[in-house]
């Protein structure tokens, strides 16, 4: 439950326009998909996927970290790091499992992102399912284990020499395409009105300096 009142004194530190434009992005967040990063090694990769997501309006990024620590560079990010929610999962060797097990249990299919022969075409692909889009680390694409369990495979039409796209372009044409689709759509995608609560919450708070100190000031009044 969010606490009301401390909001509000919250939102005395925020400026009318700002605290707008949280919830005009807000009516245009969805976790009607995520996006899955499974091992990407390069900082400024992963950093731009999360840069994507949040221009897109894709809430969840979860990164799965058995090989390498995915790490984001604020200058690629441009501060979109504070407006997604981020899960990482990097507690053993098991992570991809333990990842794509939780997101199942939310209502996702599991769509790996690859040339597979099997693959659908990103023009063709059906948005009403909730979806979990992986992209796999760079050069190798997503392992074996996400394409043995993944409920179904997505690829970008290609007609030049080169047969991939750089992983932050990939989710840049996949994410601009199925969440424009998604818009268009009659599928209930927007947030539901207590996620927009506890997000607008969030970022009020991550707006303010020293609002941990702000905070503690605002409960020891109230014990005067």
């Amino acid at each position: 439950m969010i606490d009301e009142k401390l909001l509000a004194y919250f939102e005395g530190y925020l400026t009318d326009k700002r605290k707008t434009l949280f919830k005009k992005v807000l009516e245009n967040r969805t976790r009607h998909f995520a996006v899955v990063l499974e091992d990407i090694f390069q900082p400024h990769n992963a950093s731009a996927v999360v840069r994507t997501a949040d221009i897109f309006g894709v809430q969840d990024v979860h990164a799965i970290e058995n090989k390498y620590t995915n790490k984001v560079s604020r200058h690629v990010a441009k501060g979109s790091q504070k407006w997604i929610t981020s899960k990482r999962y990097k507690s053993d060797g098991n992570n991809t499992k333990i990842c794509l097990d939780n997101l199942r249990e939310k209502g996702y299919q599991i769509i790996a992102t690859t040339p597979h022969n099997n693959s659908c075409l990103l023009q063709d692909f059906d948005i009403t399912k909730k979806s979990a889009f992986v992209f796999g680390v760079e050069a190798e694409g997503v392992s074996d284990y996400v394409k043995e369990k993944a409920d179904g495979f997505l690829k970008i039409p290609m007609v030049g020499f080169t047969e991939s796209l750089n992983i932050s372009v990939a989710a840049a044409i996949i994410l601009q395409d199925v969440t424009n689709k998604l818009r268009n759509s009659d599928v209930d995608w927007q947030l539901s009105k207590e996620e927009k609560e506890i997000l607008y919450f969030n970022w009020v708070k991550k707006t303010i300096k020293n609002v941990d100190k702000i905070e503690t000031h605002y409960y020891d009044n109230l014990k005067a």
